[in-house]
């Protein structure tokens, strides 16, 4: 477990009207604490969360609000209505469920019981801050309007935002603003980062398949060498940043994985060779270009040496995008909480991906980052040493409930009803 710094209850020795919210949650920090570590130990993937699911209904049902699931497949919304709803306002809140394809090396009671299935992401700790956030909104719906409770299947991969908005999300419930926040182990416990505009990079897929003509190793002045054109394509296409994207813009060109041949067999080589890789940007236009030259690099490197290569590209997550109001608004909120010192309003995008961009190109909304210290320790996000650090959850879940009564307020006259 990491430690905690004082800054996540108390700053310059004062306690802003928000922060009783935190001191609210925190009472409840040891048993959302053993929830986390049970979702920790049954780690699910994508669109198999059927465990995770259970256990999140089941926990909201206990709180007395209203739970539909099968949402997107394995998806689970929850809706706490406030005291009043004169504003007719919707805020949505999404947590993420799913856990990785990894292997976890942690020794702890809590590592994963599911073989290489792992929660190096820390979805189950944002699974936990919300069922915090619920439970607080539905003991105290201190807010004039609805909140809508959305726990999403399938992010790592699976477009699991797309399939809820597919099934039905926003038709059913029209919300006014949607937010999500992430753990960041590079930021310290206390410490929450927002942006508007730009927050995480579009994540696009490319397979290239070389085919050449086999023959024997001894001999290659016979045979079209997949390998040889598979490597000038890897190193051709490192080029495509450096020369054709802008210093002022961002993208990345990542061909991370190769197969050919047998390696049981020197002296043979194959007709085909397999690249594939991930692409990351920001800008449309600069993804687009992107694809074009790639593809144009693979074909013309590919044909002078007598090879063909066939290029499959394909779109996976759009660009997340912070939409400026929203950005603010959930900056103030966190400012509130912690200290303005303790924002970074213009926090850097990253260049991972994310599908609550579905949700943002669908809804206004916003990104947060949430501190939770442990980069120092090499314990970063898809690392098998990596664990969520409980001491955050009552702020997450402060933070998360804040958005809903702060977007949502009561007048006088329905606070004291």
């Amino acid at each position: 477990m990491y430690s905690s710094t004082p800054s996540v209850l108390h700053h310059d020795g004062q306690s802003p009207p928000l922060m009783a919210v935190t001191g609210f949650i925190q009472g409840w920090k040891e048993e959302l604490a053993a929830v986390r570590q049970d979702l920790h130990a049954h780690p699910e993937l994508g669109f198999e969360e059927h465990r995770t699911a259970r256990v999140i209904a089941q926990a909201l049902g206990l709180m007395g609000v209203e739970v539909h699931t099968g949402i997107g497949r394995t998806g689970v919304v929850a809706v706490v209505e406030g005291k009043a709803n004169k504003s007719g306002r919707l805020i949505g809140l999404r947590a993420d469920m799913d856990a990785l394809p990894m292997t976890e090396c942690n020794t702890f009671s809590h590592r994963s019981v599911n073989p290489g299935r792992m929660h190096a992401c820390g979805h189950d700790g944002h699974s936990t801050m919300l069922l915090g956030a619920a439970r607080y909104l539905a003991q105290t719906r201190n807010f004039d309007g609805t909140a809508v409770l959305i726990f999403q299947p399938g992010e790592e991969g699976y477009g699991g935002a797309r399939e809820m908005i597919a099934d039905g999300l926003f038709t059913r419930w029209n919300v006014d603003a949607v937010y999500a926040l992430h753990n960041w182990p590079s930021l310290e416990p206390g410490q929450i980062g927002v942006s508007p505009g730009p927050t995480m990079a579009a994540a696009d897929k490319v397979e290239i398949i070389v085919t050449g003509r086999g023959g024997h190793g001894a001999h290659p002045y016979q045979a079209i060498d997949p390998v040889l054109v598979a490597a000038h394509i890897i190193t051709a296409a490192q080029s495509i940043v450096s020369r054709n994207v802008s210093p002022l813009d961002s993208a990345v060109v990542s061909l991370c994985a190769m197969e050919a041949g047998c390696l049981d067999a020197m002296s043979v080589i194959p007709d085909q060779a397999k690249l594939v890789g991930t692409i990351r940007t920001f800008k449309t236009t600069v993804q687009e270009m992107v694809e074009t030259r790639l593809r144009l690099l693979a074909q013309s490197i590919a044909q002078g040496f007598g090879a063909t290569a066939q290029v499959k590209y394909t779109r996976i997550y759009p660009a997340t995008i912070n939409h400026p109001y929203q950005a603010k608004f959930a900056a103030d909120i966190a400012a509130g909480l912690v200290g303005e010192a303790n924002v970074q309003r213009d926090f850097p995008p990253s260049m991972g991906a994310e599908d609550f961009s579905f949700m943002l190109q669908a809804k206004p909304g916003a990104y947060l980052r949430l501190g939770q210290g442990g980069a120092a320790q090499g314990k970063l996000l898809h690392n098998p040493k990596y664990d969520f650090n409980d001491e955050v959850i009552p702020l997450g879940a402060s933070l998360l409930a804040c958005l809903v009564e702060q977007s949502m307020p009561l007048d006088d006259a329905s606070a004291n009803s």
